[in-house]
């Protein structure tokens, strides 16, 4: 039980369009790592096909000790660096890694963010398979754009919600 106590999730950013052998070399090195992946369909010229992509391009998660693996990880084929904030390696919440496997798996309900935050209500979602999570509102016709925002590794997700699904929550007076 000690063991996985001293493990934390850290995301390290990786080259461009190296994800997956990234994944697959901390897979063959036995460093346990998420990159989570949704179905999207590309079109090219003379056809159109489903593949699976990034949720977040660039990164993929490693579940490691830090002081005695983070060597082992930087020498993976790929790998540029560990994401910090101030030169520290930032810790993934395993509550916020749960919360992207929840929403990697349901890929026609989310599009990846790449502006800051758009200014909005903060809500919690009540009800359905994202009970629980809490992000920012953008109104957009009758259905309702959730952003969730990962502060560990600086990057949004945009949700479509049943607005009935969603409560405002109170934020304090600074």
């Amino acid at each position: 039980m000690k063991e996985s106590a001293d493990r934390c999730w850290y995301a390290v950013y990786v080259r461009s369009r190296f994800e997956k052998k990234v994944h697959r070399g901390f897979q063959e090195k036995g460093i346990e790592s998420f990159l989570p992946l949704v179905e999207t369909w590309r079109q090219w010229s003379d056809r159109r096909k489903k593949v699976s992509e990034p949720l977040f391009r660039g990164y993929v998660f490693v579940h490691i000790r830090y002081r005695q693996e983070y060597v082992k990880v930087l020498e993976t084929e790929g790998v540029v660096r560990f994401i910090a904030i101030n030169n520290v390696a930032s810790i993934i919440r395993d509550r916020d890694i749960e919360w992207i496997r929840i929403l990697a798996g349901e890929p026609d309900a989310i599009s990846t963010v790449r502006a800051s935050l758009p200014p909005g209500q903060r809500v919690r979602v009540v009800a359905g398979p994202f009970s629980g999570l809490e992000g920012v509102v953008a109104k957009d016709g009758r259905d309702s754009k959730m952003v969730v925002y990962f502060d560990s590794i600086m990057q949004g997700i945009e949700v479509l919600i049943n607005p009935d699904y969603l409560l405002p929550v109170k934020t304090p007076n600074p």
